[in-house]
């Protein structure tokens, strides 16, 4: 009787073992590798093109496909794309009546300065929100801030994922 349990816990650990390294194994080939050689890439249409060779620590290869997974997973799963930057938030309550409050700060916000992009935002469990501006270091939004905090003087910089600039056109 006792070298029935025996053979059934063997079986129970072989078959775990079993089950742990295949599934390990299909997750670590779904990930995948981004080399940065590969993130400069350009089809070859002339004589003209130079070629870039970059040498680096591998490491770095590997940090910089789990930022681009990162950001896969943030748009993926947030809806919502973009990159690290800076706001300026001059509003936040979770009064009774923020959510007009701060339609009210916006529309306001957005007549003092209508160059500047603003943003209503809502989060749990029920904060109503309003940041202002799309920048990429804090020294840009510093600018602002002294010129917005005359009119929001409760208004403060803030790090954000924020809306990727514009190209420029030359």
């Amino acid at each position: 009787m006792q070298e029935k349990c025996y053979f059934c816990q063997m079986i129970k650990k072989l078959l775990f073992l079993f089950l742990f390294t295949g599934c390990s194994g299909s997750f670590l080939a779904a990930q995948s590798f981004v080399s940065t050689e590969d993130l400069f890439k350009r089809p070859e249409s002339g004589s003209h093109i130079g070629r870039l060779k970059i040498i680096q620590d591998p490491a770095i290869d590997t940090l910089i496909g789990r930022y681009i997974l990162a950001k896969k997973y943030q748009f993926d799963n947030l809806n919502y794309y973009g990159m690290d930057g800076w706001r300026i938030q001059i509003y936040a309550s979770s009064n009774r009546n923020a959510r007009e409050e701060s339609a009210k700060v916006r529309a306001d916000f957005m007549s003092r300065f209508p160059d500047i992009v603003s943003y209503q935002l809502y989060a749990d469990p029920g904060w109503f929100k309003v940041r202002v501006g799309d920048f990429r270091s804090k020294t840009e939004a510093a600018k602002l801030l002294l010129i917005i905090s005359r009119e929001f003087p409760d208004s403060y910089i803030l790090p954000d994922i924020i809306n990727f600039p514009d190209q420029i056109k030359k």
